[in-house]
């Protein structure tokens, strides 16, 4: 038969983890906005709206490209240097890529400034 010691270990341990489990996922909740979540499909690379397979995305696309002085897409440094480029999402959202066409981040609809 267990010791009163184990019963009250067990009882603690429980108590314990609950409480983890609880603050942990409420402070998830509080921060996590499913619109800007990288597990919604909306904002996924496995959307082809998304991909630099959709040429829209793609740095072959002239518009992309950093010797296109014209193009509103390309982000700069201080210098003038081209460091990547946005394309905006058909939704409002924008997407970050790098010269490569790594995409490096996103930004919802309605959240740009």
């Amino acid at each position: 038969m267990p010791s009163v010691n184990t019963f009250f270990r067990h009882i603690m341990m429980t108590t314990a983890l609950g409480s983890m489990i609880i603050f942990s996922e409420s402070g998830f909740a509080d921060v996590t906005n499913w619109d800007n979540n990288p597990m919604n499909y909306e904002n996924s690379e496995m959307n082809y709206e998304n991909s630099p397979m959709n040429y829209n995305n793609s740095p072959m696309n002239y518009q992309n490209n950093p010797m296109n002085y014209n193009s509103d897409r390309i982000i700069r440094d201080n210098s003038g240097h081209a460091m990547g480029y946005e394309v905006p999402k058909p939704d409002g959202g924008v997407n970050y890529f790098d010269l490569d066409g790594h995409r490096k981040g996103y930004q919802g609809p309605g959240s740009r400034w």
